[in-house]
């Protein structure tokens, strides 16, 4: 590169670009990682659900197709309540009330 193109001042660096991310479309500065964390409700607290190893309708709300305990941050449960529900679906598939795949 000459001196004149790099005292050119059109704003690119030694490589001619212009800094900017291809991959965001051309819009410029791209925030990394969360910009903001929203506050997950309890589900089980709000919708007044009574988690019991004998109501299995209510333990297939928590559950994938294939009979796997869906994770708290997919559920919106509180640890505590998420220990208590992992506690009952274990209890009704040992008693059979749960059928898994």
């Amino acid at each position: 590169m000459s001196d004149e193109m790099k005292r050119s001042g059109d704003g690119r660096g030694r490589d001619g670009r212009d800094g900017r991310d291809d991959r965001d479309g051309g819009r410029g500065f791209r925030p990394r990682g969360r910009s903001h964390f929203r506050k997950k409700v309890d589900k089980i607290k709000v919708h007044n659900l009574v988690v019991d190893y004998k109501r299995p309708d209510v333990l297939r709300r928590f559950l994938t197709e294939n009979g796997k305990i869906l994770p708290r941050r997919i559920t919106g449960t509180s640890a505590k309540n998420q220990r208590k529900l992992v506690r009952e679906i274990q209890r009704a598939r040992y008693l059979g009330m749960l059928k898994m795949g």
